[in-house]
């Protein structure tokens, strides 16, 4: 499908895609509007409301592709989303997308979202993946007790979607009336009938009288408001409110309490998908999961659960730093063959200060994060987008889960702590799964403390130097000894979150559904190209267009001289006092600081203001740049302070966008950077105070 811009054609009708977590509904949404909806093998990828259209033959539907859920009960942000479009945006038809390996759970949502709307057509999805573990559904079967069309499909491969968007054509122009209705309890069925008598006089088929009388005797007050709103005036006047107090009086006179209510709603629902499942299924293998529990009783053991996800994360590290290696270093010389060229051109026509500025100030501060930042993304992001689509990462949420409960915290915190290890700000941004407003906030301050591709370059550089030596060819060693580093920032952010769950952000962890997905061989050249142009792509050009303004004050700060020396050195010599608590110099806290829009360029700005050069000055030879760090009072010592602050100190100037963006608050986004900062200094002048005394 061609993607197609809304404001250029005229739309016919208005679809919804439901479903719940993991059954390839963003697959189906990416199919029909040519979009790149991203879609992986975990639950929770679409938190609001992601549209495009899709024309078939002469008519354009546009599309909602509604966040992942288990129900339209509204517990959850996700919950109370899909809901509300649902009941109160117009669809002229909803297509719920079911996972034919687990139907039972997913006709739980069908029969909830038929009380709401009788415009729904089934997606069976994957198919395929059922028929391979001997699962056999009677579709015609299951057409017949739904009341609805039901259209078997394999979305990942295409089958079964022209069928399905000719049925999105064929049944959003007409009124189903054939939809399954629910029993409920005698009881509650006298009770709906009551309200139900009165609603019929003010609705006016603008919704289902039968689901909103549930609802009106929940006294769900937030759907109510809902529904207000909705409607353009109060629906409860004095005859509904009549109604629905008989009703209440009548469930609690003959044994159901109110509050009791939903639970003999639930119950029924259950009971419905569990009778309507075992009648439509058939199994060919009778333990057809063996396989998927085999592998988890390992990846998911108390005692070898963990092991594996860390080294499995080293070997992501370890291929990504020596793959990256050779690319790095060709994109590198790449990139600055063409500067003096580029120099000369450019002072054809503009005058030489402003030649050396665009060049060797914006130029190459733009060389040196594309060539230090590209290589590793590109190796990084495919390998986590890979472990995603085998549905690897829940079992990493839930192997941590514990351990973030006790931290009064989210399980899901560790898929964005996850993502983070490739950018702060794409882990920042995957903290849209996590229910709770508190626990979102505490996964948002804590990502930075795990460092970052942008921030590896400098932590391996320091490694290679004054820990494993220039010239020893022992990889293994400096990826065991980043492993430690980074196990630190994973400590840290384990007790950073109980610190703040037990401060500013107090509160008692929220209980969330983490549904294990079966293991899927990923489409590997899907899994690159989304990856490239979901993450790489997106990542890098946020880093761009920061590092632009960036290079324009680092050169104007290196060149501009006060005295006999440029303000550069005026602002390092103003830091030392500070940073020699620290254990650093001027120069250092001076190029964290000027780092902030892009981390790749911390060490190039402190070899530039060691060198006076007044450029940023190219480091890939480690025999020069550790004599010249030497020659300028480096030691081992400083070199661990240095990674230390390195580890944890202020998000990018990405990152903090990205903050600012998903918390709409100037407060967060400004704790979010003294918090790891804080951590960062006491750590070093802890770190530096017992040297001294050592």
């Amino acid at each position: 499908m061609k993607k197609i811009k809304e404001g250029k054609v005229k739309i016919d009708k208005v679809i919804a895609l439901a479903g719940n977590p993991n059954v390839g509904k963003s697959t189906v949404f990416n199919a029909f509007t040519g979009l790149n909806q991203h879609t992986g093998n975990w639950p929770g990828k679409t938190v609001s409301n992601a549209s495009g259209v899709m024309k078939y033959k002469d008519n354009y539907f546009k599309i909602y592709d509604l966040p992942g859920i288990y129900s339209i009960l509204a517990h959850s942000e996700e919950e109370l989303v899909a809901r509300d479009f649902i009941c109160f945006g117009d669809a002229d038809l909803t297509v719920v997308v079911c996972d034919a390996c687990t139907l039972m759970r997913n006709l739980n949502l069908v029969l909830q979202i038929t009380e709401i709307t009788p415009n729904v057509i089934v997606c069976l999805n994957l198919i395929d993946e059922a028929k391979k573990k001997g699962i056999n559904i009677d579709i015609d079967y299951l057409s017949n007790l739904l009341g609805l069309k039901v259209i078997p499909t394999t979305a990942r491969s295409g089958k079964g979607l022209d069928e399905l968007a000719s049925c999105i054509e064929k049944y959003s122009y007409y009124q189903n009336k054939k939809t399954i209705k629910i029993k409920y309890d005698n009881r509650i069925e006298t009770a709906i009938k009551i309200v139900t008598k009165e609603l019929n006089k003010k609705i006016n088929n603008k919704l289902n009288t039968r689901w909103t009388a549930i609802n009106l005797m929940k006294n769900d007050t937030q759907l109510i408001e809902s529904i207000n709103n909705y409607l353009g005036y109060n629906l409860i006047d004095k005859e509904i409110e009549k109604a629905i107090n008989t009703s209440r009086e009548y469930l609690i006179n003959n044994g159901i309490k109110i509050e009791e209510l939903e639970d003999y709603i639930v119950e029924a629902i259950n009971k419905e998908a569990e009778v309507i499942s075992n009648l439509v299924t058939s199994y060919g293998k009778i333990d057809y999961t063996k396989k998927d529990r085999c592998i988890d009783k390992v990846l998911t053991n108390k005692f070898t659960g963990i092991p594996i996800m860390l080294l499995l994360l080293a070997f992501i590290f370890w291929l990504t730093i020596k793959g990256a290696n050779y690319p790095s270093e060709i994109l590198n010389k790449l990139l600055f063959s063409i500067e003096d060229n580029l120099f000369v051109f450019c002072k054809s026509f503009l005058p030489t200060f402003l030649s050396d500025l665009l060049i060797h100030g914006v130029y190459r501060t733009l060389a040196w994060v594309v060539s230090v930042m590209l290589p590793p993304m590109m190796i990084f992001f495919p390998l986590f987008t890979l472990l995603e689509d085998l549905g690897y990462l829940p079992r990493i949420a839930f192997n941590v889960d514990k351990i973030f409960k006790k931290c009064s915290s989210c399980g899901k915190q560790a898929l964005t702590m996850a993502m983070g290890f490739g950018c702060n700000a794409v882990g920042v941004s995957g903290t849209r799964i996590i229910d709770s407003k508190r626990e979102r906030l505490i996964a948002i301050i804590t990502n930075s403390f795990v460092p970052c591709n942008g921030r590896f370059p400098t932590l391996i550089a320091i490694i290679t130097m004054f820990i494993v030596g220039v010239g020893v060819n022992n990889s293994l060693l400096s990826v065991s000894i980043l492993m430690i580093v980074i196990l630190l920032g994973i400590f840290m952010t384990f007790l950073v979150s109980h610190l703040l769950s037990k401060t500013i952000l107090k509160g008692i962890p929220s209980s969330f559904t983490l549904e294990l997905p079966p293991y899927r061989r990923p489409q590997v050249g899907k899994v690159i190209v989304r990856s490239l142009l979901d993450r790489t792509i997106f990542v890098l050009g946020r880093a761009v267009s920061i590092a632009i303004p960036a290079g324009v004050i680092i050169w104007v700060m290196a060149n501009l001289k006060i005295g006999d020396l440029s303000i550069l050195n005026h602002t390092a010599n103003f830091l030392d006092p500070v940073a020699n608590l620290l254990g650093m110099d001027g120069v250092i806290l001076l190029a964290f600081i000027l780092g902030f829009p892009a981390n790749e360029i911390v060490i190039p700005i402190i070899l530039m203001s060691y060198m006076a050069t007044g450029n940023l000055t190219d480091f890939s030879n480690l025999y020069e740049l550790k004599n010249i760090l030497v020659a300028n009072g480096w030691t081992i010592y400083r070199a661990i302070s240095v990674m230390l602050f390195c580890l944890f100190h202020f998000p990018c100037s990405t990152t903090c966008l990205t903050i600012r963006k998903e918390t709409k608050s100037n407060k967060w986004t400004l704790i979010s950077m003294l918090i790891p900062t804080l951590c960062g200094i006491l750590i070093c002048f802890i770190f530096n105070l017992i040297v001294r005394l050592i």
